[in-house]
């Protein structure tokens, strides 16, 4: 479960608070380039909160081509970061 260093941790306030308001997630997921974490609003409308990496710390293959991943993000992680 890949977490970045540079990930300033006031960008995950929000998604405390709606843990801590009971508010379903559908997912979350660490795609490489971004972080994801998916979310539906009152009306079931999807939504999706997302962060970008800094493009140096996306994740290529051999030959330079992006190598975009779909992983679960360590939400434990995400919870207790800047708390």
């Amino acid at each position: 479960m890949s977490r970045s260093n540079t990930r300033p941790a006031p960008r995950w306030a929000a998604f405390r608070r709606l843990v801590a308001a009971g508010w379903p997630r559908d997912g979350y997921n660490d795609h490489g380039t971004h972080e994801a974490l998916y979310l539906r609003d009152p009306d079931e409308n999807g939504l999706e909160l997302a962060w970008d990496r800094p493009e140096s710390e996306w994740p290529r293959d051999a030959e330079g081509h992006l190598a975009f991943a779909n992983r679960q993000l360590d939400i434990e992680g995400l919870l207790a970061e800047g708390a």
